[in-house]
């Protein structure tokens, strides 16, 4: 785990419910969406880009999402969502999430999503801001 730590310094902690199993006794292929977007959140959290949204109308808005399944989670667990930032453009970049299972201390699941800035005022497509992309490029996958 001090290795998953290591490589991803922002990560949300998770604990898996009962009811996200499914018939099959495993956690949900759509539950890892979830999982992504509570690890995005509080990645926005962390680097302030709520608040922007909140003043100047610009925020992130998903135009895809991906996840590849590599093990089975069940409850109970815990499960740690790391999140890097890759292929920063002027108006979009790539979030990847990896999730990691303390209780078979392995990464069970990783997906992307691509987030695109929009003016929700104008409609239109925005450019990231020097501060976004400054903390962006502080979380940029190696």
């Amino acid at each position: 785990m001090q290795s998953f730590i290591e490589q991803h310094p922002i990560y949300t902690k998770i604990n898996v419910a009962w009811g996200e199993m499914d018939a099959l006794q495993h956690v949900n292929n759509v539950v890892y969406f979830r999982y992504f977007e509570t690890a995005r959140i509080d990645f926005f959290n962390q680097i302030n880009l709520l608040e922007d949204l909140q003043k100047t109308g610009v925020g992130p808005v998903i135009s895809e999402n991906n996840a590849r399944y590599k093990r089975p989670v069940t409850f109970p667990d815990t499960v740690l969502v790391g999140v890097t930032i890759s292929d920063i453009q002027a108006d979009r970049f790539m979030m990847h999430y990896t999730v990691f299972s303390q209780s078979q201390n392995a990464i069970t699941t990783q997906g992307s999503s691509q987030v695109v800035m929009f003016n929700f005022k104008t409609g239109q497509k925005a450019p990231l801001t020097e501060p976004l992309l400054a903390a962006l490029k502080n979380n940029t996958r190696d």
